[in-house]
C-alpha cells in the first residue's frame, strides 16, 4: 500500500475530525470538559467491554500487551529521567518531560488510528493498551507529577481505583472466562457497540477541542528534546519490547508498536496543571511547556505515523 493511501485511510480520517474540534475550539468556547467526562464514564468503558469480550486475542495475549505496556512505560520514563538530567533539567520541568515522553496519546489518537490502520485486532488491541496505560498514569504518573510540584500524590493515586476503563477490562475477562458473554447479536451487546463506536469520533473532536485550546509561546524553543523523545526513541523502545514479549500474532505486535508511537498525551496536562500548576523554569510555565509538546507532537506525528504504519504494514520489523 502506497504512502498516499496509507495516509487517506488511517491517517487523514483522524485529522479531518480533530480539525473539526480544533476549528471548534477556536470559533466556538467550547469546553471540552464535559465531554471529556462522557468518553471516561460512558463511552469508553462501553468500548472496552464490548472489544474485550467479542475480541479473537487469547488470554497469553492479553497478558503481554498489559506486560508490554508496563515494560515500555518504565523503560521510557528512565531514559527520559536520564536525558533530562543530562541535559540539566531541574524539576518540575523534568517531571514534565518524563510524562510527555513516557505516556503516548493511547486513546484520543491511538485507538482511531490503530482501528482504521489494523481494524479490529487494532481496536481491541488499542483498547486494552489504553486500559492498562490509565491505571499506570493515575499510579505512577502522579507520582512524578507530585514530585515535580513538591507535593504529595499519594490522594491522586487513588483516582486508578475510580477509573471505569479498569472495572470495564475486569468484566469482560470475567465474563469470558464464565463462558456469559451474550450473542453481538443480543440487545445488550448491540447496545454496548453502538455507544462504544460513539466514543471514536468524541475522542477526536476531544483531541481537537484541545489543541485548539493549547498556548505555546516561549516553551516551544524546550519542546525539541521531548519531542525527539516521544516521536524517535518512543517507536524504537516499542518495537524493542513487542520483539522481547514475542506475540504470537504480527498484528498484535505491530498495533502495539504503533501505541507507543502516538504523540504526547493531554492527561501529563492535566497532573501538571493540578501538582505542579503556576510553576516556572528558566521563565517558561510548565503547564504551558506540556500543552506546547502535546501540540508539536500531535503535528509532527502526521507524517511519521503514515511512515510508520506504511513499514509496519510491509512487514518490516514484524
Amino acid at each position: 500500500m502506497s504512502l498516499l493511501a496509507i495516509f487517506a485511510s488511517a491517517i487523514l480520517p483522524i485529522v479531518a475530525l480533530a480539525g473539526v474540534g480544533f476549528l471548534l475550539g477556536r470559533t466556538k468556547s467550547v469546553d471540552p470538559g464535559p465531554l471529556n467526562t462522557v468518553v471516561v464514564y460512558v463511552l469508553a468503558p462501553a468500548l472496552v467491554f464490548h472489544s474485550l469480550a467479542t475480541t479473537d486475542l487469547g488470554g497469553g495475549t492479553l497478558v503481554r500487551v498489559v506486560a508490554g505496556v508496563t515494560v515500555y512505560t518504565v523503560v521510557m520514563i528512565l531514559i527520559a529521567e536520564g536525558v533530562g538530567r543530562l541535559f540539566g533539567r531541574s524539576d518540575p520541568l523534568l517531571s514534565a518531560l518524563v510524562l510527555v515522553s513516557a505516556f503516548p496519546n493511547s486513546g484520543n489518537y491511538g485507538i482511531p488510528v490503530s482501528e482504521f490502520a489494523f481494524g479490529a485486532t487494532g481496536r481491541s488491541t488499542a483498547v486494552l493498551y489504553l486500559a492498562t496505560q490509565s491505571v499506570l498514569v493515575y499510579t505512577v504518573g502522579v507520582y512524578i507529577a507530585s514530585r515535580g510540584g513538591g507535593t504529595s500524590g499519594l490522594a491522586g493515586v487513588g483516582r486508578a481505583f475510580k477509573i471505569p476503563l479498569v472495572y470495564a477490562v475486569l468484566a469482560a475477562l470475567a465474563a469470558r472466562w464464565l463462558g456469559i458473554v451474550p450473542p453481538e447479536t443480543a440487545t445488550a451487546m448491540a447496545t454496548l457497540k453502538l455507544v462504544g463506536d460513539a466514543s471514536i469520533p468524541v475522542m477526536l473532536l476531544i483531541l481537537g477541542l484541545q489543541l485548539a485550546r493549547t498556548d505555546y509561546g516561549a516553551a516551544l524553543r524546550q519542546a525539541g528534546t521531548a519531542n525527539v523523545l516521544k516521536m524517535v526513541v518512543a517507536p524504537v523502545v516499542g518495537i524493542g519490547v513487542a520483539l522481547a514479549l514475542g506475540f504470537e500474532d504480527p498484528t498484535v505486535a505491530k498495533v502495539f508498536a504503533l501505541e507507543c508511537a502516538m504523540p504526547a498525551a493531554v492527561t501529563p496536562l492535566i497532573l501538571v496543571a493540578e501538582f505542579a500548576g503556576g510553576e516556572q523554569v528558566g521563565g517558561v510555565d510548565v503547564a504551558e511547556y506540556v500543552s506546547t509538546v502535546v501540540l508539536t507532537t500531535t503535528l509532527v506525528s502526521v507524517p511519521l505515523l503514515t511512515v510508520f504504519i506504511a513499514l509496519l504494514d510491509a512487514g518490516v520489523v514484524f
